[in-house]
């Protein structure tokens, strides 16, 4: 018996020929119950489809890229594991399973260029206001979409990160505490930013309590943190708690901590936004909030191949955040 056609799997699929090849290809939107049915049965039967064939008769790259602005001081790591890595992995299972493949790029400096990539369509990962990406993107014509909310592009489809839920989770658990609490966000004007630092001045002012809010530049990473959060921290002893969305930002708020003799959560609670490797290896180790990124990522993909395939189509639904406390606001270790 020969190698398993696409005629075979589609005659015990129940379906056509042509929702089989969109299935794997990505070209049109498949339901996606429909489409897991097929790679089941395809697993099963052991057909395996020829993707060098879709794209000659195509004409697409056979890949999408993950692209991000924010520079790797704080959206990797010196360990290269942190927030966009975690996308990145995710985003690259849910294409592979689709037949397509994932390029991650870089995060670009002000002389890196794009020209030579050649891809189907992009995610673009937490972008900023006018954010140079996104225009790379629309003046060659690629279908783009955001994983959070592109500020000043309403037009731009994208996944909620859901940054106005995050931010509550954030204040509740740190205003629980009493006193003071900081805030310390990016320059960089990202959406997650712009929407944490308007509700931590509506929740202020709703406390009766003066905001003390900061920004410090994504490029400068940890230690630029440090330097923001210590002079903070020495010009308002009065401070019990600081909310840092950015990870790399609390661990440079722990150093800062430290050379002003506050003990951490003794002295000063500390909160993050994302609860990755920084997160949990932290000394302390600092309260989080999961955001699914997996849930995230698999939406997104989903969501561009779909806007690839012309057709219309929801972002997936992603479980609300989630507050993991661990001992930097005085909770006990997760």
């Amino acid at each position: 018996m020969g190698k398993p056609t696409i005629a075979d799997l589609a005659k015990a699929a129940g379906v056509s020929v042509t929702t089989v090849s969109h299935a794997f290809s990505g070209r049109r939107y498949v339901e996606p119950e429909t489409r897991k049915r097929i790679e089941a049965l395809a697993h099963a039967i052991g057909y395996r489809p020829n993707h060098r064939a879709q794209r000659l008769r195509t004409g697409r790259a056979g890949s999408i890229a993950l692209v991000s602005s924010m520079p790797f001081a704080v959206a990797a790591g010196p360990s290269r594991l942190g927030f966009l890595m975690e996308i990145a992995a995710a985003a690259a299972v849910a294409a592979f399973s689709r037949g397509i493949a994932l390029c991650l790029v870089p995060p670009l400096g002000p002389s890196d260029s794009l020209d030579a990539l050649e891809v189907d369509g992009a995610i673009v990962v937490e972008p900023e206001l006018n954010d140079p990406v996104l225009d790379f993107f629309f003046d060659r014509g690629v279908d783009v979409v955001s994983i959070g909310r592109a500020p000043g592009r309403d037009d731009l489809p994208f996944v909620d990160l859901q940054s106005g839920a995050t931010a509550h989770l954030m204040l509740d658990h740190l205003l629980a505490g009493g006193g003071r609490v900081g805030l310390i966000t990016g320059v960089q004007r990202r959406n997650s930013y712009i929407e944490m630092e308007t509700i931590y001045a509506e929740r202020m002012a709703k406390a009766g309590l003066s905001p003390l809010a900061v920004r410090v530049d994504e490029r400068g990473g940890e230690q630029a943190a440090a330097v923001a959060a210590e002079a903070l921290l020495r010009a308002d002893p009065t401070i019990s708690a600081l909310c840092v969305p950015v990870d790399a930002f609390a661990t440079g708020v722990l150093d800062a901590a430290r050379s002003v003799g506050r003990k951490v959560p003794q002295d000063l609670r500390l909160a993050t936004r994302y609860d990755g490797m920084r997160a949990k290896l932290a000394t302390p180790p600092l309260t989080a909030v999961n955001l699914h990124l997996d849930q995230v990522a698999a939406a997104a993909v989903d969501l561009l191949l779909a806007r690839l395939g012309h057709h219309d189509h929801e972002p997936g639904v992603v479980s609300p955040p989630t507050l993991v406390p661990r001992a930097s606001s005085g909770a006990s270790p997760v």
